[in-house]
């Protein structure tokens, strides 16, 4: 592309040359946003628009079958007097207190063991990954299948060592850990991001460290984890919004008409309340305030964890 170094000595071939590069300027312009106009499209009709949508809904009795008023913050001052509301919020800190520090501990931990694999290491990740690809309510059945009290296989497992397994999906004590557990078989995409980020720990650090007389453990601490802290980082609040929604798996497993424990409150995440209020009571306008809260808690959880990330987050470059 031509350059300002390179027009035209004389002064009318040179305002012709720049009229002509900021024409294309332009026009490259207007093409990067042809490219774009699908997405940004989408972005206006699918998520910009019914977010706004959903901000207006918040402040009326919106239910589809009723006409709808406007209520100001009735549903807000609702919400925070609804016992639902609170007991939904504990089952939801609860899993995620439980889940995300597990998952990155075993992504962490198959990463390492992916890493002295060798040849074989881009099976392994096949195969880690698969499960990441499996629907959501395909896991939920696979879920009753295995954590099944009578017949469910964990508890055969655990019976040929004389143990004897809880009911995972009723007892409301272990509904949430059995539910932890299964989540722990789809970490293969933490896998993967980890498996990049220790691969890119420069090999001269640990020489260094070796040299030094660090033991393993010392090389972890002071040389692996200090590198992939950003990674870490990201899987962390990654982890934390995807508990905060949690769904799918839940529902289909607890909250179908088919199961036993329809309803129980020991596994009513928020979203599955969220549902419930807007598509099986058709309290919309409640449900829309519902959602932005978790909106809310969501930008707050991850403002705190960036804070965090100031003292325990390591970049390359960065001066401390």
């Amino acid at each position: 592309m031509a350059t300002t170094a390179h027009l035209p000595t004389t002064p009318g071939s040179r305002e012709r040359a720049r009229r002509w590069l900021g024409g294309f300027k332009e026009r490259e312009t207007w093409a990067a946003f042809a490219f774009l106009s699908p997405w940004i499209v989408g972005f206006v009709i699918f998520t910009a628009g019914p977010m706004v949508a959903s901000a207006v809904l918040s402040f009326t009795d919106y239910s589809i079958i009723q006409t709808t008023h406007d209520v100001g913050f009735a549903n807000y001052r609702q919400l925070y007097h609804d016992p639902y509301v609170s007991n939904a919020l504990k089952v939801t800190m609860i899993y995620l207190v439980m889940s995300v520090p597990l998952h990155l501990a075993v992504s962490l931990g198959l990463a390492m063991l992916l890493m002295k694999v060798g040849k074989l290491g881009g099976l392994f990740r096949t195969i880690f990954y698969i499960p990441v690809m499996t629907p959501a309510v395909a896991v939920g059945i696979l879920y009753l299948f295995l954590f099944n009290g009578d017949y469910g296989l964990i508890n055969q497992v655990l019976g040929w060592f004389h143990i004897r397994g809880p009911y995972w999906t009723s007892d409301p004590n272990w509904m949430k850990p059995s539910l932890v557990f299964m989540g722990a078989w789809q970490v293969g995409a933490g896998v993967v991001i980890l498996l990049a980020a220790l691969s890119g720990v420069p090999k001269q650090l640990y020489e260094a460290a070796e040299i030094d007389g660090a033991s393993r453990w010392r090389r972890f601490r002071d040389v692996t984890l200090p590198m992939i802290s950003p990674t870490l980082f990201f899987l962390m609040i990654i982890g934390t919004i995807s508990a905060m929604q949690t769904f799918e798996q839940v529902y289909v497993a607890f909250f179908n008409a088919g199961t036993s424990s329809f309803g129980t409150d020991a596994v009513r995440f928020y979203v599955i309340y969220l549902f419930q209020e807007a598509f099986v009571y058709f309290h919309l306008g409640y449900a829309s305030a519902l959602a932005w809260v978790l909106f809310g808690i969501i930008m707050v959880f991850t403002g705190i964890q960036m804070l965090g990330s100031r003292r325990f987050v390591y970049y390359e470059g960065n001066q401390r």
